[in-house]
């Protein structure tokens, strides 16, 4: 399933977890991390394990955001929540491929044990939310056939250093996270999985977020975290390519078929090359099956 749309939702909250599915997030974050507090985490991954073991799977994909690997949380939180086989695990305060392949390992001991396929659950890292991750981006290319997608943070990292804020005055952000952005979109490109973007903050400017989703999207990302249910349709729009767009890439991949070969070709005026048929066939490739 294509990831447009990831909506975090506490993992202690079973209203909000009953709520999450029926709004149409390509994918759930069930949260063990930011949004539950340590003395309610027992009951949380309790709830967590519950939620996935009683869902059918024709909806949502459920991936557990897990503490970070070094808080001494992350194993009591996997042994807990593996049993429910979740489509994969975020991890937040990722530092690179040894990271990856220590979850790697951690994940295929808890499969055998549950009599899971090995391999099945995924991995999703926030690798840009430390000053050391940040020098690790090229390095997830080749950690795991686990990996599937690469995401990026900017609170976490503003905060690692001492920043007082992480925008400047026109709200863009300011020069670091720009950088921490774009290396996490190379990185995934690097490893040749899915880049996904950063939250919207303010969950009430709906303009805001539009425009946050198509500039993410003119990048190359292919889509973004949501923390709160109105997000998701938005989201999912900007991220879905419209009529137009189809079309067009449906015509470059027959001419290039038509072509035979040809490196070169001309459609409407315009002169394109195995780039355009590239694009073409990856957005094609993104639809879903009904389109």
């Amino acid at each position: 399933m294509a990831l447009r749309s990831l909506l975090f939702v506490p993992g202690d909250s079973e209203r909000k977890l009953a709520k999450g599915e029926s709004v149409g997030a390509d994918a759930l974050v069930l949260d063990l991390e930011d949004s539950v507090d340590v003395s309610r985490l027992p009951l949380a991954r309790g709830m967590v394990r519950e939620y996935l073991a009683s869902r059918d799977r024709t909806g949502p994909d459920l991936w557990v955001r897990i503490n970070p690997l070094d808080s001494g949380l992350a194993l009591d939180d996997l042994a807990a929540v593996v049993q429910g086989g979740p489509a994969g695990i975020f991890l937040p305060k990722g530092s690179g491929a040894p990271d990856i392949v220590l979850l790697d390992q951690y994940l295929r001991a808890l499969e055998a044990r549950e009599g899971i396929p090995v391999g099945s659950i995924g991995i999703l890292p926030v690798a840009t939310e430390t000053p050391q991750a940040m020098f690790t981006l090229g390095s997830y290319a080749g950690s795991s056939a686990r990996l599937r997608a690469l995401t990026w943070g900017a609170e976490d990292l503003a905060a690692a250093v001492g920043a007082s804020g992480n925008r400047v005055e026109n709200g863009e952000y300011e020069f670091t996270y720009r950088m921490a952005r774009s290396l996490c979109l190379l990185g995934a490109h690097a490893a040749g999985v899915t880049a996904i973007d950063t939250i919207w903050g303010n969950f009430r400017d709906a303009a805001g977020l539009q425009r946050d989703a198509a500039s993410a999207r003119r990048a190359g990302f292919s889509g973004k975290i949501a923390i709160h249910p109105d997000q998701v349709p938005l989201i999912n729009e900007a991220f879905t390519p419209d009529a137009s767009e189809v079309t067009r890439a449906r015509r470059i991949v027959e001419a290039f078929e038509q072509a035979e070969g040809a490196g070169t070709l001309q459609l409407d005026g315009e002169m394109l090359d195995r780039p355009h048929l590239k694009q073409a066939q990856r957005l094609l490739a993104s639809l879903p099956a009904q389109q």
